[in-house]
């Protein structure tokens, strides 16, 4: 048993129950909010869609607690985040770190690391976060996300993610990655366990990118839990199709890796600034792009295959238990 620090204080591991690892509530890409004039941000719609989301998640489901992977630098709201979980009656785990150097904000930091070592001052930061609070909310960070370019990681990287595995080595608080289009998930475990971090602590993200067996396979040996955390989202941003991914995931529950699966969407209940403009081609690819993707469709697909209750109780309930109490 682990202490969690959720958006209204902090709960056991044992509590988190059915878990969704890797979503958001909310999200805009760094420049949104310069774009408020024309897109004003609706505070009141943003909490409403979420709690429509959540609260049907929790009541046809059982959805218990919900990982909101928002970096600092992705228009992360933790008070939003707090009233939404009050009205759904749903756990939030809110989290600190950065994302990755290409589509994060990465020119602050990188600044100031031109005029002097700055390992300090992220370390400061995301300790403060995770163990007193975000800026003046009281809300405690309870993961640390980070991210890695695509075939690389960065100097800027491979700088939040050792800051990353320090924090987490001293607080327990879990580690949970972004890996562009399926690459470095690997590279991802052997730096952040170097750089002290528990593999039991560690969760490689978007191994859903990646329907490769032997790379999935070279990122379990490293003992860390992997995350297949966009599903629904196919054919777009570098993504498999669901048709492709599913029977990997299946092989990959039958080779006994279960145990060390997590399944998710990284699915965006509400854009910051303007609308998105989504091509008509693209809608029947993110048809199933919902967190009730994994309920209605994917478990129904497991069960036909042959996986049982207790290794689907594993992926869903027991694994994000074990990664929070560092299991």
């Amino acid at each position: 048993m682990a202490t969690v620090n959720t958006v209204l204080g902090p709960i056991s591991s044992d509590d988190l129950g059915v878990t969704l690892m890797h979503e958001h509530i909310l999200y805009g890409y760094p420049g949104w909010d310069g774009d408020r004039t024309i897109a004003p941000l609706d505070r009141q719609a943003i909490v409403a869609a979420g709690v429509e989301t959540l609260k049907q998640l929790k009541d046809e489901y059982g959805l218990n607690s919900y990982v909101d992977a928002t970096a600092l630098d992705g228009g992360r709201m933790p008070d939003i985040l707090k009233e939404v979980s009050e009205k759904s009656g749903v756990n939030i785990i809110c989290s600190t770190g950065y994302y990755y150097e290409g589509e994060g904000s990465p020119t602050y930091w990188k600044f100031r690391s031109s005029l002097g070592d700055v390992s300090g001052e992220l370390y400061d930061l995301f300790m403060t976060e995770v163990t007193e609070g975000i800026m003046d909310t009281g809300i405690k960070a309870g993961a640390l996300k980070v991210g890695s370019s695509k075939g690389e990681i960065t100097d800027y990287e491979k700088l939040m993610f050792q800051t990353a595995a320090k924090v987490s080595k001293e607080t327990g608080v879990p580690i949970i990655t972004h890996t562009q289009e399926g690459t470095m998930g690997p590279e991802q475990a052997e730096l952040l366990i170097a750089a002290g971090a528990n593999p039991k602590q560690i969760q490689i993200g978007h191994m859903s990118d990646n329907t490769d067996i032997n790379y999935q396979e070279e990122t379990f040996k490293h003992g860390v839990y992997v995350s297949w955390d966009r599903m629904g989202l196919q054919g777009l941003v570098g993504c498999p199709m669901d048709a492709e991914r599913i029977p990997v995931m299946i092989e990959l529950i039958k080779k006994g890796y279960a145990d060390k699966m997590m399944i998710s969407h990284d699915f965006i209940i509400t854009w910051l600034g303007r609308p998105l403009n989504l091509p008509e081609e693209a809608l029947p690819l993110i048809a199933n792009w919902h967190p009730s993707h994994l309920f209605k469709n994917i478990i129904p697909a497991f069960k036909e295959a042959g996986v049982t209750d207790e290794q689907i109780n594993s992926i869903i309930k027991e694994n994000p238990r074990r990664l929070f109490a560092g299991e």
